[in-house]
């Protein structure tokens, strides 16, 4: 079957921003929905449930007392980064039950931001994630979540207690802040069109 194209005005074919898809990953209550949420230039997408008895004792919430929901698939946003560029944002759930949707998420995914609390019981929660990020292929930068209560570590530190090379970028953030939460995606771009050019 042929379509006539007759009349079709030129703009109809030009070309929109190239689309990227990356994950944004970590451990439970790191704040991969609460980053989304900040960034996110439309209503983003979420699966939060509220915890219940029967997930406090699967999931430690000795560190996050106050969370009262958690992700149960994925969370969605998007951001336009220029007019040649637009991310499309996965949240992964942090929770080991769900890795098994890491599979589908990061399909098509060209890297991920992985936040991490640099708290030293909380930052080695992150090794899980990391090696789920290894195991997929894909490029990623470090996000340094500093909560407000929380003592600032050097990003030298969290890096060599990580043990992630000296290429992949460690960057502090609060995923509370737009601009900071942006700021540690655009440093994950940077990084991905890097390795890619």
């Amino acid at each position: 079957m042929s379509v006539d194209t007759a009349g079709t005005s030129p703009a109809a074919h030009a070309p929109g921003p190239a689309p990227v898809k990356v994950l944004i990953v970590g451990p439970f209550g790191v704040g991969k929905t609460t980053c989304i949420g900040s960034i996110s230039e439309i209503e983003p997408l979420t699966t939060e449930e509220r915890i219940t008895s029967l997930s406090a004792a699967t999931d430690d919430l000795s560190s996050t007392p106050h969370k009262t929901t958690t992700t149960v698939a994925m969370d969605f946003g998007r951001l336009t980064l220029s007019d040649e560029l637009v991310l499309y944002m996965f949240g992964t759930p942090g929770q080991q039950r769900f890795k098994e949707l890491w599979e589908e998420l990061a399909r098509g995914a060209l890297g991920a931001l992985v936040l991490v609390d640099p708290e030293p019981e909380r930052l080695k929660q992150s090794f899980d994630v990391l090696d789920l990020v290894e195991q997929f292929g894909l490029t990623y930068a470090i996000g340094v979540n500093y909560f407000d209560e929380r003592r600032l570590f050097p990003l030298s530190e969290v890096r060599e207690a990580l043990n992630v090379s000296q290429e992949t970028p460690v960057v502090a953030c609060d995923v509370r802040d737009r601009n900071s939460a942006g700021q540690a995606l655009i440093t994950l771009v940077q990084h991905l069109l890097t390795r890619l050019g």
